[in-house]
């Protein structure tokens, strides 16, 4: 059964999922070299692995389904890339390898493809990952050869405050200095992809502004109930991954809501699970659980904000 929306019908045949995945990869530059300045050979290796094995995934599954290879879209190279920017750089090759194939295979395929998948497929091979090895996605130290411990031997900004109530500078959030996953140090390159990527709308700007609008309200609650806490609303947002997570994961066309109320809906939402998570769960990040419970409210979102026809009751 074809599904066609009330008219008027715009068609912009310059908007390709190649151009739009192409934006995205432009968006990801200064993410990428960011992790390259901190982490150095480690992430180059850890993005090499994610988006090799992606390609060869996708690869393999659209033979088994007897399709004809879709790799010149570049979605799977993009689900590598986001899903190695969401790993340590400490994490061993294997994860890297096991993450990207599940989120290919499982997150994609058995969907029927690109465009037809309910779940964000590089959430789904790190959430797999997470549960699978834990221990390893882990911070952990690692030694120079000089006999010197570099910023990996630090644990990650929300995890010492989690533990210990230590709070790590907002300049080392902001610049990234800090320890964690390869895409989440520095907020400062997030905030420069992920303005790129609205500009050109290749997401849509109601997501990720709905996702820091409610990180912004719950975040200032929780400070008027602690004015003296050194953990501050600025920490919450530029710490973790809000910041990736909002502009380049939790604006994927595919598993976002398609109405502009249903995207500020979404973004609310998620926004409001990851502090609910970072404040009560034992996790001290939460955005790719978040995410992962509003892709699958993403199709009620849908059949509540049905958009009016034009002319219609």
């Amino acid at each position: 059964m074809i599904h066609v929306a009330p008219s008027p019908h715009v068609s912009n045949m310059g908007l390709t999922t190649r151009g739009m995945m192409l934006d995205v990869l432009i968006a990801l530059i200064p993410v990428v070299m960011a992790a390259f300045l901190v982490f150095g050979w480690m992430a180059a290796k850890q993005l090499m692995i994610c988006m090799v094995t992606s390609l060869a995934a996708e690869a393999v599954f659209t033979r088994m389904r007897a399709r004809p290879f879709s790799l010149t879209d570049m979605s799977a190279l993009i689900t590598g890339l986001i899903l190695g920017l969401s790993l340590p750089a400490t994490a061993p090759w294997y994860v890297g390898c096991i993450g990207c194939t599940v989120a290919i295979g499982i997150g994609k395929m058995v969907f029927g493809g690109l465009g037809m998948n309910i779940f964000n497929p590089a959430m789904v091979g790190r959430a797999f990952v997470m549960i699978a090895f834990a221990g390893s996605l882990a911070a952990s130290g690692y030694i120079l050869p000089g006999g010197g411990v570099d910023i990996l031997s630090q644990a990650t900004p929300l995890t010492a405050f989690k533990q210990s109530g230590m709070a790590t500078p907002l300049a080392a959030l902001f610049w990234g200095n800090v320890n964690g996953s390869l895409g989440e140090t520095s907020a400062l390159a997030c905030l420069l992809g992920g303005i790129y990527l609205c500009i050109r709308r290749a997401a849509s700007w109601e997501i990720p502004a709905g996702i820091l609008l409610s990180t912004l309200f719950i975040a200032g609650l929780v400070n008027l109930f602690n004015l003296a806490g050194a953990w501050t609303v600025l920490h919450q947002l530029v710490s973790g991954s809000l910041l990736f997570g909002a502009f380049f994961i939790a604006t994927d066309p595919v598993t976002s809501p398609l109405t502009s109320r249903g995207k500020w809906i979404y973004g609310i939402g998620i926004g409001a699970v990851i502090m609910l998570l970072r404040q009560f769960s034992g996790y001290p990040e939460g955005v790719m659980f978040a995410v992962l419970l509003l892709n699958a409210v993403t199709p009620l979102i849908n059949r509540w904000n049905i958009p009016r026809p034009f002319g219609g009751v």
